[in-house]
């Protein structure tokens, strides 16, 4: 019997920072690596394609960093009322 696939559907999701990274909140998918029983994404910045890392997907279901798919900055306050903007986000 085959093993199930962790994330199968991984390469092509789009992501919503909370936070922004290297200055961008929206990245997508572009590339996985498995490397034992861990899964990793790599992100690509939607708007500056040469800010890119690698992430460990498991990080992507804690929503208190990312949110699944593009989101506004008026949708990221209101699913986190606790959300405090820095000077550098204004």
């Amino acid at each position: 019997m085959t093993k199930k696939q962790k994330f199968p559907y991984l390469v092509g999701s789009k992501w919503t920072a909370q936070r922004k990274v290297d200055g961008w909140r929206h990245f997508q998918v572009v590339n996985r690596k498995n490397q034992g029983k861990w899964v990793y994404a790599e992100m690509v910045a939607a708007c500056d394609p040469k800010v890119r890392f690698w992430l460990n997907a498991k990080l992507l279901q804690d929503s208190s960093q990312w949110q699944a798919g593009w989101q506004t900055l008026q949708e990221i306050e209101a699913l986190s009322p606790d959300f405090s903007r820095s000077p550098a986000d204004i």
